[in-house]
């Protein structure tokens, strides 16, 4: 995982994530820049996804004034495309905006289709994973300039995926925060629900004293199944959908 802003910006992280018998395969459509590992590469599947969605949701946000901008729930909207309906569903239950929402919805969405192709399947969308695997996994903790960062991880065991694992810092990267956490970590099932979540934890983290409040948030978003703060050289944790180690 990133080191500093300068590996964030270029993704050299992911030159890190390519031990085991999985390809590896970038993909790019405007904003959207994913990181995929699958058992062949299928980069022209994933491609074809992430247009389709992405057309989609900009349909959507070009007639709906205010869903790009919101910092604010919005109503749930049954006549949505499905990537759309996830992150009103998740904003609401996060409290936050639905663009809140938008890599990690698009991630799993991504790898859903994909796992058509491929009985295991990675998406990591500029540091929110949702991840399909057949073997236990470690994802390591990017935490910016934290003496922590990379030094802790979230094992998944065998059974436990698909699952997603997403990050929000307030120090490092483009996500929109109004914390100083460095780095905020939501996992769920939903890819959605766990990126809205990562934001309003670190929405919550004023500073090193504010972790549990993080973790305060984290208990009370629906479907959130656990959470990691790192603030400076604090940590906490909460929940037991994974399992926290050292690296």
């Amino acid at each position: 995982m990133p080191r500093g802003p300068e590996d964030y910006r270029e993704r050299r992280y992911r030159r890190q994530a390519t031990a085991g018998p999985l390809v590896s395969f970038h993909v790019q459509v405007r904003q959207s820049d994913l990181f995929v590992r699958a058992s062949a590469d299928l980069s022209c599947a994933a491609r074809n996804s992430l247009i389709q969605l992405r057309q989609g949701l900009e349909a959507y946000a070009a007639a709906h004034a205010g869903f790009l901008t919101s910092l604010a729930p919005l109503p749930d909207d049954p006549l949505a495309p499905p990537l759309v309906r996830a992150m009103l569903v998740a904003g609401q239950a996060a409290r936050v905006g639905p663009m809140a929402a938008v890599a990690g919805a698009i991630a799993e969405a991504v790898g859903r289709d994909l796992l058509a192709l491929s009985p295991e399947v990675i998406v990591e969308n500029g540091g929110d994973i949702w991840l399909a695997t057949l073997s236990p996994l470690t994802v390591a903790i990017f935490a910016a300039r934290s003496p922590l960062s990379n030094r802790v991880g979230l094992r998944v065991p065998p059974g436990a995926s698909p699952l997603s694992i997403c990050t929000s810092s307030g120090t490092v990267g483009h996500s929109l925060s109004f914390g100083k956490a460095d780095a905020a970590v939501a996992v769920a099932a939903s890819g959605a629900l766990a990126d809205a979540a990562a934001t309003a934890i670190g929405n919550a983290v004023a500073g090193p004293a504010a972790v549990e409040a993080g973790l305060e948030v984290a208990r009370s978003v629906p479907g959130l199944t656990g959470a990691v703060v790192i603030c400076g050289e604090r940590l906490g944790a909460w929940g037991e959908a994974v399992e926290l180690v050292r690296l």
